[in-house]
């Protein structure tokens, strides 16, 4: 059975395989066509893995990296780059070199001018309120314009100078000659051109007529030669738009558009406008903040790429709108981090543990597995002494036969050392614990006591003595309420403790960890190094996911 025969199908595929069978196509070409007014977000890596996936999986094929920048207004060059990042770093390759919008400018003008001169478009000088009320309504047809009928020789004349910058934003617009009564609003004489004195990340000065997206996209796909032209459903009812601009110009290539639903996520917004609202609120600290449902603030919080793409496998492609769990997403991070994550140790919530009886000034150098169930990954060194922190968590002077660790009074083992039982504890003038004594057996490294005795259970720990102090993020979901996109006033469903800030330790072999790349803490978490505020003088460590859902029930 071939890899592409193993792979689970969807209505896409079947359109696909279809085309390929009849001859109406040799290979397939798609895209993926992002606007470069913010950061991609989990949406966008559904449709960059299925576009690009697809791609990859049949002969032949490409997919073109083309940046929808018509809209110079709110478009950046950061994000043009971020976008070419997040795309390389999820896995992909797209054909050539980077494309956009605007590099089709020139023909997109001498198309519209095309339509001008089949009188199929007109230079029209209503203004938007005008324009709305023209338009009509979903249960009213709309009412032409009275610019409707204007002869072909004065719109071109006008287009011409409304491209020479005689005429001011909003003075006029081209429109497409189409049908005012259409039941489809798309097709209700569409603007496909406006007036726009904005200086353009791409073409800078050059261009002060801008080209609408349903204008420039169907065009753009048929320039690139794209054979199926894959979209969200929210643009189902743009299709009769984009087959009619095809239809009524001189070019060849006719792609063919095909929605499916986009992707909803629990406990998240994928809005850019309520994202970079988060932004300038200070909400967040930015579109990589590691509570993010962007891409970069994904990797920054330590998710696998691998994890991503397996993700957009396990949900599908479908035309059914749903909303996927939360929970569905953390479980592909965790079972990539629990097969390929490095173990270690760090105590977020330290608390002294003293043993009296090893002796004073020695250092051990302990081996542990890197993984316990992966021996290719090798061992690390770690140091242990007479003086170790533990998590205060991992404590209690009495306790019932349910809690598993250090009680006074019992023997717990510490991971990858040696069994320990607390004596004594010393308090401060509050009654807080500042420090635990304990006894050690020394013969209990790497075994069980030879008498049977048998721990309560194992602890991680670091030494006192050799470590390094490190600061933990610990991140959660964003928001408290399934659907936030609903919610009035998103401040209401914020959650407090979406980020917690402790101050711990973690052991020597994290000296050099490096960002991104997360390690299980074990019994504490997966965490990753910040990539951009830790360092070998400050470690920061991101909670990348908890080792399991918290939210659960």
């Amino acid at each position: 059975m071939s890899e592409l025969e193993t792979r689970p199908s969807n209505f896409i595929r079947t359109i696909i395989e279809n085309d390929l069978e009849s001859g109406k196509h040799q290979t397939i070409h798609t895209r993926f066509p992002p606007e470069p007014n913010g950061y991609l977000h989990i949406g966008h890596a559904k449709s960059i893995c299925l576009n690009f996936g697809l791609a990859r999986d049949y002969p032949n094929a490409a997919c073109n990296l083309r940046f929808d920048d018509t809209n110079p207004v709110k478009e950046d060059a950061d994000y043009v780059a971020a976008i070419e990042k997040d795309v390389t770093w999820l896995g992909f390759e797209w054909q050539g070199d980077v494309r956009y919008s605007s590099n089709y400018f020139e023909q997109l003008f001498d198309y519209a001018v095309e339509l001008i001169e089949n009188n199929k478009a007109y230079v029209c000088e209503l203004n938007a309120e005008q324009t709305r009320e023209y338009r009509g309504t979903l249960t009213s047809a709309g009412k032409d314009s009275p610019f409707r009928d204007r002869p072909i020789a004065e719109s071109l004349d006008l287009f011409n100078r409304m491209r020479a910058g005689e005429f001011k934003e909003g003075t006029m617009m081209l429109r497409a000659k189409i049908d005012m009564a259409s039941p489809n609003m798309k097709m209700r004489d569409p603007v496909i051109y406006r007036i726009r004195f904005a200086h353009h990340h791409q073409t800078g000065d050059k261009w002060c007529i801008y080209p609408m997206y349903d204008f420039t996209h169907c065009i753009s796909d048929a320039i690139e030669g794209i054979t199926h032209s894959l979209c969200t459903l929210e643009f189902e009812d743009h299709r009769p738009l984009y087959d009619w601009v095809l239809a009524n110009i001189s070019i060849e290539c006719k792609p063919r558009q095909i929605e499916f639903s986009r992707l909803n996520l629990q406990y998240t917004l994928t809005s850019k406008r309520k994202l970079n609202a988060l932004i300038e609120e200070n909400i967040v600290t930015g579109w990589d903040d590691p509570r993010m449902p962007t891409i970069s603030g994904m990797r920054r919080r330590g998710y696998p790429a691998a994890s991503l793409r397996e993700f957009s496998k396990r949900i599908g492609v479908t035309k059914q709108e749903n909303t996927v769990e939360f929970a569905s997403l953390e479980a592909c991070v965790r079972e990539d981090l629990e097969a390929n994550g490095a173990r270690a140790m760090a105590v977020l919530d330290p608390i002294k543990v003293t043993i009296t009886n090893y002796e004073e000034g020695k250092l051990e150098q302990l081996n542990a597995p890197a993984h316990p169930k992966d021996e290719s990954m090798g061992t690390r060194i770690v140091p242990f002494s007479r003086e170790l922190y533990i998590d205060a968590a991992d404590f209690r002077e009495e306790a019932n036969k349910k809690y598993k660790r250090l009680v006074l009074g019992k023997e717990v083992r510490l991971r990858n050392a040696y069994m320990i039982k607390a004596e004594e504890v010393i308090k401060d003038d509050a009654g807080n614990i500042t420090e635990i004594l304990c006894s050690y057996d020394p013969t209990t490294l790497g075994k069980n006591p030879e008498d049977g005795r048998k721990p309560k259970g194992v602890i991680h720990w670091v030494s006192a003595a050799s470590n390094h102090p490190a600061e933990f993020r610990i991140y959660d979901r964003l928001f408290t309420v399934e659907n936030p996109a609903a919610v009035e006033d998103i401040h209401t469903v914020i959650y407090p403790d979406s980020l917690v800030i402790k101050q711990g330790f973690v052991e020597n072999s994290l000296i050099d960890a490096k960002a991104e790349v997360a390690y299980q803490f074990e019994r504490e978490g997966y965490f990753c190094a910040d990539s951009k505020d830790s360092s070998t003088a400050k470690l920061v460590f991101n909670r990348t996911v908890a080792l399991r859902d918290s939210w659960a029930g």
